[in-house]
């Protein structure tokens, strides 16, 4: 994974812009909906906030609050130092979070729990809770099917094959795995957030094609 995400660093954002790969994909109501996701996120309340798998960026840039962004591809965090510049960017580990617990307001996630196995996902859980006091998922809808899990092959614009796996959420299905409510439910993205009762102290108690 770190290496196909270090290939796709520089293409990444086509997919939420329909461009490059993205520029034939039929992606009907994808505009409205990415507009109603970065609302929300704009709208989060400000606090301290790590954005996990921060990738190119493209999210973090709407958090509000002393931002921190993480993620394993040193590529993927050249992308985000142009598009946000007022986070601080840390190349690490997402299964073993480099920071103390209770050391967040918030832990922001997108398009990553979607990529993790079972195994994983549930030790994922279990560091974000330990860091930070609200855990917010972005994640990828189901297209207008139900939940589900499925291995891809992926081919990039430098003719790299890959095969990734992918899980598609209800709103329903996340909040569930996340034990937290539901705050987008829609076709192409979801969005949960849960509160730890592990939080900082003193902060707030808080079908296309393949893409993230």
């Amino acid at each position: 994974m770190r290496e196909y995400y270090d290939r796709r660093a520089r293409e990444y954002d086509d997919w939420y812009r329909g461009t490059g790969l993205f520029a034939e994909r039929d992606r009907p109501g994808w505009n409205e909906e990415l507009g109603t996701l970065v609302r929300l996120v704009a709208g989060l309340s400000p606090t301290r906030v790590l954005d996990v798998g921060c990738g190119s960026g493209y999210l973090t840039r709407h958090l509000r609050g002393d931002v921190v962004g993480l993620d394993q591809s040193a590529a993927m965090l050249r992308e985000a130092r142009a598009q946000a510049p007022s986070a601080r960017l840390v190349c690490g580990d997402a299964l073993a979070l480099p920071f103390p617990d209770r050391a967040f307001g918030r832990v922001f996630v997108a398009h990553f729990y979607g990529h993790l196995l079972a195994a994983e996902a549930t030790s994922f859980l279990a560091e974000a809770r330990a860091v930070g006091g609200e855990l917010v998922l972005v994640d990828a809808g189901p297209r207008g099917g139900a939940s589900r899990d499925e291995w891809q092959d992926r081919v990039l614009e430098d003719g790299s094959a890959h095969r990734v796996f992918k899980r598609f959420f209800t709103g329903a299905s996340l909040a569930a795995q996340a034990g937290g409510r539901v705050l987008h439910d829609g076709y192409w993205f979801v969005a949960v957030a849960a509160e730890s009762t592990r939080g900082p102290s003193g902060g707030p108690a808080p079908q296309g094609g393949w893409g993230d």
